[in-house]
């Protein structure tokens, strides 16, 4: 499996596997977790893609068992998680209104409580999860700053992020935003014309890929045309739609992360299939033409 350095010594690996499903499985216990981790080592995925809201604020403490249970682990992956939506729900069941916190305060005590959790001495990678339109700059960046330099955090990046709150959150820290994970798949592609990857690939920046598979809507019956396309391609390389929709996005050169999470281990199995697709400039484009539903201009 190929890794993307984000910056410094801090990498993650080409595909993601993503927890925000976790408290869904009926079986939540720490050897069911290890499991579903391990199936992810054995593909060389390393990277495990948690949030503080996840699981209504539960899914970190589950990843949390599996790691007490089985220490070893942690030295095998790479953990990132998110923090500033405060919802009525978990331990923020008193909240009034749904709402992002970006104030110094939340985002500290956020990373406590997911270290905690998550039974760690730091996370790798913490994305601030939407931006808020009540953000004080200075403030959020210099909690950022502080927590990469207390090494609780050891990269920073953003989730959801459109330029102009990139640049703002940037222009107040002295760490460098590593990445914005941002939702693209076939059927959400216009971030690849409407400037949030080429922002990120002029720079040198990974963008994160969250629902890269459109939540399923990908082979609904409302997409006959893409659903078709894909087992075109799939049945020619031997794999699954998932996989091709997976390898139409790791061929692109911003160096895309998919974030992918399904609870069952026969599936978490297969994700790492989607590297053994190659994808041609025609393919790609047969694969998007189908996605917009018209032949490009």
């Amino acid at each position: 499996m190929d890794r993307i350095e984000l910056q410094g010594d801090v990498e993650l690996s080409r595909i993601v596997y993503g927890m925000w499903r976790l408290c869904e499985d009926n079986d939540r216990s720490p050897g069911h977790v290890q499991a579903k981790i391990e199936a992810c080592l054995a593909q060389g995925i390393t990277s495990m893609d948690q949030a503080d809201i996840y699981g209504d604020y539960g899914a970190e403490e589950v990843l949390g068992g599996a790691l007490k249970a089985s220490p070893a682990l942690r030295d095998q992956i790479e953990i990132v998680t998110k923090c500033d939506i405060v919802a009525p729900a978990g331990r923020h069941a008193d909240a009034r209104v749904k709402h992002y916190d970006t104030s110094q305060a939340h985002i500290l005590s956020s990373v406590e409580t997911s270290l905690s959790l998550m039974a760690t001495d730091h996370v790798d990678l913490l994305l601030i999860h939407r931006p808020d339109p009540l953000m004080d700059a200075c403030e959020t960046g210099a909690a950022l700053d502080e927590l990469v330099a207390s090494g609780k955090v050891r990269a920073i990046g953003v989730s959801n992020f459109k330029l102009h709150d990139w640049t703002l959150l940037q222009s107040s820290m002295k760490s460098p935003l590593a990445t914005n994970q941002i939702e693209i798949s076939l059927l959400h592609n216009a971030p690849f014309t409407n400037g949030d990857i080429a922002y990120l690939q002029e720079r040198g920046i990974p963008p994160m890929a969250w629902s890269p598979l459109g939540g399923g809507d990908l082979f609904g019956r409302k997409h006959n045309k893409l659903r078709d396309a894909l087992n075109f391609v799939a049945d020619m390389k031997g794999v699954d739609e998932a996989a091709v929709a997976i390898a139409w996005l790791l061929a692109h050169p911003a160096r895309i992360m998919p974030v992918i999470g399904t609870n069952r281990l026969d599936r978490i199995a297969s994700i790492g299939n989607a590297r053994n697709v190659e994808i041609d400039r025609q393919t790609w484009f047969e694969l998007y033409t189908a996605a917009l539903g018209h032949e490009v201009p």
